[in-house]
């Protein structure tokens, strides 16, 4: 096996491993929007925000910042996060503003505002003091073969996206505020009719997505690798979105396609490893880099069919005594 000395079966498990950390960031961003596009609102700023969580994440724990405990820096993600989703509220909520424009220009904004930032108060790379977020093995569980390096010896923000997923499903399902969230996305008059609060129910799942974005950045680049680079999101919100319509607005389906995504985004990886070769040719790493864009193209092209899923109100904004 070229250019390493690991066995295939330790390679599998690595694969599979890394598989499940690098889902985490594409996990927490696309359930946050889960929530927001359930109750209308679809957020396509959700990339700025990864990278302005991203950013306001490591800064804190860098050397220039507060310290070596990444939780710190997770706080402050989530803070900066919600901050954002509730701008985005006020703009698509409150001042009822195109949403996929409004959503461009949150973008827009992350981008611009996290570079500047970047530029001005770091001057180079960002690392966190220590490591980040390291494995957290769990007694017994990490020591069986196989399942236990892949499962139980991830770190924590791993276990909690996956926990996420049924904790999503029964909000959704099982609460009060699920059944709003779900009666707002459908039909806001009937709602309100009914005595909902439509604007205060996609105020709080937009906010929501706001901090689960931001944790998706913090993840970025204090769990996954504990370093910030202008535009480290390199388009992972935008997968987060397509994520949603792919997983036909369900936490469950949402998951399978965030692991699905991390394959295709380490394919490059594994394939320099393994030194795979086509016609005896060494693949070039740039064209598998686009194999995670050519993916989101196709899962848009696949969620057409589930067209009937989608939340009849998304993107409509709600006026009172309109229909």
């Amino acid at each position: 096996m070229t250019g390493s000395s690991m066995t295939l079966d330790q390679i599998l498990v690595e694969a599979l491993a890394l598989m499940f950390l690098y889902s985490t960031p594409y996990l927490f961003a696309a359930l946050g929007e889960v929530f927001a596009q359930r109750s209308g609102v679809l957020n396509l700023g959700v990339e700025g925000i990864m990278l302005m969580g991203a950013f306001s994440g490591i800064y804190v724990i860098s050397s220039k910042g507060l310290g070596q405990e990444p939780m710190v820096g997770l706080l402050v993600a989530m803070l900066v996060g919600g901050l954002m989703g509730l701008a985005m509220a006020v703009v698509s909520v409150t001042f009822k503003a195109e949403q996929g424009i409004s959503g461009i220009g949150f973008t827009l904004f992350g981008l611009g505002l996290s570079s500047l930032l970047f530029k001005s108060l770091a001057g180079g790379v960002i690392t966190a003091q220590g490591e980040g977020f390291q494995a957290v093995t769990i007694p017994i569980l990490s020591d069986l073969p196989v399942i236990g390096k892949i499962f139980f010896q991830q770190n924590v923000l791993v276990y909690v996206a996956f926990a996420l997923v049924p904790i999503s499903v029964w909000i959704l399902n099982r609460t009060t505020w699920g059944l709003q969230i779900r009666a707002v996305g459908q039909n806001p008059a009937a709602a309100d009719a009914m005595g909902v609060n439509v604007d205060r129910v996609r105020y709080s799942t937009v906010i929501l997505g706001g901090v689960l974005a931001g944790i998706a950045g913090a993840s970025l680049s204090i769990a996954v690798t504990p370093i910030f680079q202008e535009n480290m999101t390199a388009g992972r919100g935008f997968i987060a979105v397509a994520l949603v319509y792919f997983g036909g607005w369900s936490p469950w389906r949402v998951m399978a396609g965030a692991l699905l995504f991390a394959i295709a985004n380490n394919l490059q990886i594994w394939a320099q490893i393994l030194d795979v070769q086509i016609v005896g040719q060494s693949i070039p790493p740039n064209l598998l880099i686009m194999a995670p864009y050519i993916l989101t193209i196709a899962v848009l092209v696949f969620a057409r069919q589930r067209k009937r899923l989608e939340p009849a109100a998304l993107t409509k904004p709600f006026m009172r005594g309109e229909n």
